[in-house]
């Protein structure tokens, strides 16, 4: 009886280890982050990625001026169409069009054609942008506007309502972030959070992250930037129970009730 109980409990244990490793995602990747205490992190000014979709308005004193390097506004309409220079979202009367940054990095602007964008910062390309239309093509300094049509992030995991979401103001940090997405649940690993992030030549990086560690507040990880992916791990018990179907709880439950059972016969029996 002791051999039994003791094989029934090896097995639970390794059907645990291999529920979890079927249940986690991206698993084995991220590097845990370090913090450097001489090192505050400022709100950053994110670079320009592929992919990216850019809201780019131009204006000056005289608006005349100004319309060569404004694309055209969209005519109404409610669904998403695509054009030479950019695609718009449309939900009814008139609206920007935007920027894509393409495969190669590049954004087609009017009047100057091809820019390549990737790697800058929303405020170097507007600084890049004036320096060829001023004083060239308008005598006044005008006033170059960027903005983001895509900013979101995406949360994932042991949170409250899973989901992406998009960002307005284009700065969010990592806790208002979780609270978007309805806190943590109690089953998500607090001290193992990944973070899926895309650097300016394209490539993915992943990081760990311990959101118990005060130290995190002045990191490069507490803000975050557009199209991250944070994924919340569950722990071992949620792993487990969401790795067995009704089946197999159903048969754990039975063989350990037929054990309990066995055990108080043999126990009555001695007696």
């Amino acid at each position: 009886m002791k051999k039994l109980i003791l094989s029934f409990v090896v097995l639970i244990l390794l059907t645990g280890c291999n529920a979890y490793k079927k249940i986690v995602y991206v698993q084995n990747s991220g590097k845990a982050v370090s913090y450097i205490d001489s090192i505050k992190s400022l709100i950053p000014d994110p670079k320009l990625k592929i992919g990216d979709l850019l809201i780019i308005t131009v204006n000056a004193n005289t608006p005349e001026a100004a319309v060569p390097f404004n694309l055209p506004l969209i005519p109404g309409g409610e669904s998403m169409k695509s054009y030479s220079n950019g695609s718009g979202s449309i939900s009814g009367g008139q609206a920007m069009q935007n920027y894509l940054v393409d495969t190669d990095g590049n954004i087609i602007f009017p009047t100057i054609g091809k820019i390549h964008a990737v790697g800058m910062t929303k405020t170097e390309l507007s600084n890049f942008i004036i320096d060829k239309i001023h004083p060239f093509y308008i005598k006044e300094n005008p006033i170059v506007t960027i903005r983001f049509a895509n900013f979101r992030v995406s949360m994932l995991g042991e949170v409250g309502r899973p989901g992406s979401y998009e960002i307005q103001n284009e700065k969010i940090n990592l806790f208002e972030a979780i609270a978007l997405a309805g806190d943590l649940t109690l089953y998500g690993k607090r001290d193992n959070i990944l973070l899926i992030r895309e650097n300016g030549n394209g490539k993915r990086e992943t990081f760990r992250i311990d959101l118990r560690d005060a130290r995190l507040i002045d990191s490069p990880y507490f803000y975050l930037q557009q199209n991250d992916v944070l994924y919340v791990q569950p722990n071992n018990p949620k792993a487990r129970s969401g790795f067995f179907g009704t089946a197999e709880s159903l048969s754990l439950s039975v063989v350990g009730t037929l054990i309990s059972l066995t055990t108080l016969i043999i126990s009555l029996a001695k007696k």
